[in-house]
């Protein structure tokens, strides 16, 4: 089974493990720059279930920005999410999806 983590680590030996987050300004990796919608799409998704606890539950959007950049953004499932307020599932649902394999590690590891 491939867990959250060794998604996380084969993304980082590709150099694409800057973690998208949401700020009011739209998603940053906080060089300054702030990605609308528009200005990404997803190109993979994961989701992992916990076995013993629901809360484990969460799924990694891999997303690229119209400059090349790559990179992550994570939310748990449902009523578990661990953002705060609609924006972020409001926010996500806009993105494009392209999901594209030969970009980002194949699973299994």
């Amino acid at each position: 089974m491939t867990t959250l983590s060794q998604v996380i680590e084969k993304l980082r030996l590709k150099r694409q493990d800057n973690e998208f987050i949401l700020k009011p300004e739209g998603f940053t990796i906080g060089h300054g720059k702030f990605y609308q919608p528009h200005d990404l799409k997803i190109i993979r998704t994961y989701r992992f279930e916990g076995e013993s606890d629901p809360s484990d539950s969460s799924i990694l959007y891999v997303m690229e920005g119209n400059d090349g950049t790559r990179g992550y953004s994570v939310d748990a499932y449902g009523a578990f999410s661990n953002h705060d307020d609609v924006h972020y599932s409001e926010f996500i649902l806009k993105i494009p999806v392209e999901e594209s394999e030969e970009q980002i590690p194949e699973a299994p590891f």
